[in-house]
């Protein structure tokens, strides 16, 4: 059983991000800033970790990274599905377990606020590198910024380290009737996409350290008003689309 301290931070990180993804909280959820904003960060990310997107050991993880942890989607539903099955998980998995959940919570808690930052920072200007370092420099905060690429390597190792515990993968195997029953197949389905993605890639310090040592050089590149702080020869690179996505 959870201890109090976990339960409540599980508790408080959820009820966060429901409000963070809340149009009728935040109107910028709704807007095309940050649709636009999403979409442009996501292919951003893909074209920054191309290598390990097409490496045959690393791919299945980065594409779980992009995909299900950083994509352009609504992952509302992921919020809600966590919160219901939450009392179940706080009363059976062990603290070490829920403590890797929290610190996912917190990463997604981190990068939804710097969206929404962001998209206000833009504005309804195209979104290409140039506007995006503006933008970046306006928001800020250096310390959350290297908390939160903090926490990829935090959350990577401790799922490297449960995808090596054999009941992980007999629960999740047991779990898709009822999780089908109880309307949470897409939950069970992004799990078990995590889940393989580890399981295949096996230890994960190589990938890890490659997107941690990309993403700090990044960020202190943005920090300083590089030209090029994604490295990829123009300053003025315009991801998917020229201006703001609907």
């Amino acid at each position: 059983m959870a201890s109090k301290s976990v339960s409540s931070r599980l508790h408080g990180l959820l009820e966060t991000l429901q409000a963070l993804s809340d149009p009728a909280r935040e109107p910028l959820n709704a807007s095309p800033q940050l649709a636009a904003l999403k979409s442009w960060q996501s292919e951003r990310l893909g074209k920054s970790f191309a290598a390990l997107r097409s490496h045959p050991r690393f791919g299945q993880a980065a594409e779980f990274f992009l995909s299900d942890l950083y994509g352009a989607g609504d992952v509302s539903w992921r919020d809600r599905d966590v919160s219901r099955i939450l009392p179940v998980m706080t009363r059976w998995l062990p603290d070490s377990v829920l403590l890797t959940l929290a610190e996912a919570l917190e990463l997604d808690r981190l990068s939804r606020e710097f969206d929404i930052e962001m998209a206000r920072a833009l504005g309804a200007g195209a979104v290409d590198t140039a506007s995006y370092g503006v933008a970046y420099r306006l928001v800020g905060d250096a310390v959350n910024r290297r908390r939160q690429i903090a926490l990829i390597r935090i959350v990577g190792e401790e799922l490297e380290r449960i995808v090596r515990k054999p009941f992980v993968l007999g629960v999740l195997k047991l779990a898709r009737g009822p999780a089908r029953g109880a309307g949470l197949a897409s939950l069970q389905a992004f799990l078990e996409r995590g889940f393989a993605a580890f399981r295949h890639m096996g230890p994960a310090k190589e990938f890890l350290d490659t997107i941690v040592r990309g993403e700090t050089e990044a960020m202190q590149r943005l920090f300083k008003g590089h030209p090029d702080p994604f490295g990829f020869g123009s300053g003025q690179w315009a991801g998917p689309q020229s201006g703001p996505a609907g």
